[in-house]
């Protein structure tokens, strides 16, 4: 009775050591590399252990924990108290040249950044450029401040006007201020004044495309052109090239100093043709390298410790261990799924995105030998650089149909079959949803209308009867 009770105390003394270290190695499959640099900034902060870039000291020579009389002679010599290896420890750090080396040139990478300028900060630099009184300064301060990312005002001069006892005329200069600021178009309460304050700095004020914006706005949305010539009395081809001109215009004015748009992607595998072959290579720059500290070597020549200190360094050492081995086998894992994508998508590789072929996570799981949902860890958040751009690891993976001559498609090249098809239509008599069915089915690609419908939504085309020019 006594063992039964010792083997299931072991047993789930060993599901709570492992569970952890499980988790943190879905955690590394998964992260990306910014994700992995931050998880890994954490460990090297928890496990003073583990060294970044360090000198190349073997694991193997410096964590014998399987053995635990090799593991008590490793560990004879180092100090007899906790706190003193900690502050020896924090001591050789400070003192290693290389560590105040890397702390500057960090600091000074930190230095040399330069945040992107945001929008109230470059109408505020207008605004000090600007001669006005103090009172006028501070209203137009506060319709800044209450800009949107887009350069549209969040609350109407009315409401500000009502709720803070300011004066309208002077919620009206600090608006027409605001107004003449770049870029053109901010300050504006909605669409139609933001257009019109751009057709007007280019001398459009008196212009059909002014009279279009300024009273039938809703009808020019939903293409109504010869509604829209009816009432003004001109020709629906006059109608039609005054929507070109406006369609020119920036709905947006703010949205180049969003953050949303300062997007860089660092590919984490590089796919190119050498020799007449397609090759895989990881980007390992960008993976954090981890070693075991070279301090312990010194901290192994002190005097003896107590067990509870050896025990402390033993299990850093192996977290660490397992660390490093995690972040070796989510590369491998990466490389390998990439060298199936690459063998799978020839095609792609060769003549573009409209040959790309169907693929799922379970056909690649089968190859590699690893499970469906590993597959999509791996993947998650990672890219991969190839002759026709950079690419989510994850586009490869898509469904498709057969043809009729018996060849596979992936959605993706039936979506671009149906952009072809739309971009050649006579724009005087656009393709309805059934007859695009019918020029795909000429194609061989049989789908049901909705299906299209589905498709067009998603590559942002609109419907037949919005798409007419006259």
């Amino acid at each position: 009775m006594p063992e039964q009770r010792f083997e299931q105390s072991q047993a789930l003394h060993l599901h709570q050591t492992i569970a952890p270290q499980m988790q943190q190695s879905l955690q590394v499959l998964q992260a990306a590399t910014m994700e992995l640099r931050h998880l890994v900034r954490q460990e090297l902060e928890e496990n003073p252990v583990l060294e970044d870039e360090s000198t190349d000291v073997s694991l193997e020579e410096t964590a014998k924990d399987n053995d635990d009389e090799a593991f008590e002679e490793e560990f004879a010599e180092l100090s007899a108290l906790d706190q003193e290896w900690r502050e020896y420890l924090a001591q050789s750090r400070v003192a290693a040249p290389r560590r105040d080396d890397a702390e500057e040139r960090h600091q000074f990478m930190l230095d040399s950044l330069v945040a992107p300028e945001t929008l109230q900060e470059h109408l505020t630099d207008q605004l000090n450029l600007s001669d006005m009184d103090e009172g006028t300064r501070k209203v137009t301060e506060l319709l800044i401040g209450n800009t949107d990312e887009n350069g549209f005002l969040q609350v109407s001069i009315e409401d500000l006007c009502f709720d803070m006892g300011i004066p309208l005329p002077d919620l009206e200069v600090a608006k027409a201020l605001i107004q003449s600021f770049d870029p053109v178009g901010v300050g504006a309460e909605d669409l139609r004044e933001c257009l019109l304050i751009q057709l007007d700095r280019l001398g459009k004020r008196h212009s059909l495309e002014f009279r279009i914006v300024d009273h039938h706005l809703d009808d020019l949305a939903k293409k109504r052109y010869p509604l829209i010539a009816k009432k003004l009395s001109v020709s629906p081809e006059q109608i039609t090239k005054a929507a070109e001109f406006i369609a020119t215009l920036d709905p947006k004015p703010g949205s180049r100093f969003s953050s949303g748009n300062n997007t860089y992607v660092t590919p984490d595998v590089i796919v190119e043709r050498i020799g007449g072959e397609w090759t895989v290579s990881l980007v390992n720059d960008s993976v954090p390298r981890l070693r075991i500290s070279n301090s312990y070597k010194d901290l192994m020549g002190q005097a003896a410790s107590g067990r509870d200190v050896r025990s402390y360094i033993r299990d850093k050492i192996r977290a660490g261990k397992f660390l490093i081995r995690s972040i070796h086998q989510r590369q491998q894992t990466i490389e390998t799924i990439a060298k199936q994508i690459v063998e799978r998508q020839r095609d792609f590789l060769e003549k573009g995105p409209a040959h790309l072929h169907p693929m799922t996570m379970a056909q690649i799981a089968e190859v590699v030998g690893v499970h469906e949902t590993t597959v999509s860890r791996a993947v998650s958040g990672k890219y991969i650089a190839t002759p026709h751009g950079v690419f989510e690891m994850k586009y490869f993976f898509t469904t498709g149909y057969q043809t009729e001559s018996g060849e596979s498609l992936s959605n993706t090249s039936v979506k671009k079959a149906l952009r072809e098809l739309v971009d050649d239509e006579d724009p005087k008599k656009p393709l309805s949803d059934q007859a695009l069915v019918a020029e795909l089915k000429k194609q061989g690609i049989n789908i049901a209308r909705r299906t299209v419908a589905k498709y067009r939504d998603e590559l942002n085309i609109l419907p037949s009867h919005m798409r007419k020019s006259y």
